[in-house]
């Protein structure tokens, strides 16, 4: 028990120390978009929120989806950083179970960590997607959490729609920062 509390209390310095959205208690189990169809899935998605992470620092954000194999999708997820370089990283996402094709775990290939949940809660695959990841550590849980777009804005209410659902969930939306994609200062991202 006592080295469970150390692991705990060092993970959370760590994760506090860098803007990771780590929460006292195990993580929820929202429900995911019914009758996930990944094919109509695929594409370029825009990033306008998202609960701050380590590994994102840039504006402008996408994540660009394609078919890989049965219960596979190839990521690209792309951001301008203050300097005006493009990062980016390449992975993929797997179905965990065929009975639940909304939960995948997404992996990339530079980063030598395990797979990490990627739950898609809504889509209608035409103009907005609203994913959901949790990953339990000990007496914490660390908390990701996008809302995207096909476009590189979206309705004050569908942002709305996508910020109760989060809410249901017990994350709280207040915490989500927005992403510019303001399309003069994004343009290097379309060259």
């Amino acid at each position: 028990m006592k080295a469970m509390q150390v692991i705990s209390l060092t993970l959370l310095c760590v994760m506090a120390a860098s803007a990771q959205m780590l929460r006292f208690g195990k993580c929820p189990k929202p429900p995911v978009q019914a009758n996930f169809d990944s094919s109509r899935y695929v594409g370029k998605w825009y990033e306008i929120m998202k609960l701050p992470t380590q590994f994102q620092k840039g504006e402008c954000g996408t994540a660009t989806y394609s078919p890989k194999s049965p219960g596979v999708i190839g990521v690209l997820n792309r951001e301008l950083l203050k300097d005006g370089s493009i990062n980016f990283i390449v992975g993929s996402a797997k179905v965990k179970h065929p009975s639940e094709p909304a939960k995948l775990e997404v992996s990339f290939t530079d980063i030598p960590s395990p797979p990490g949940p990627y739950w898609v809660l809504s889509s209608d695959y035409e103009t907005h997607s609203l994913v959901y990841g949790c990953s339990d550590f000990g007496l914490f849980r660390l908390e990701f959490a996008w809302i995207l777009s096909r476009e590189p804005t979206m309705s004050e209410e569908t942002l709305q729609s996508m910020q109760s659902i989060l809410s249901a969930a017990g994350v709280n939306p207040e915490k989500m920062v927005a992403t510019n994609q303001d399309e003069t200062y994004c343009t290097p991202m379309n060259q």
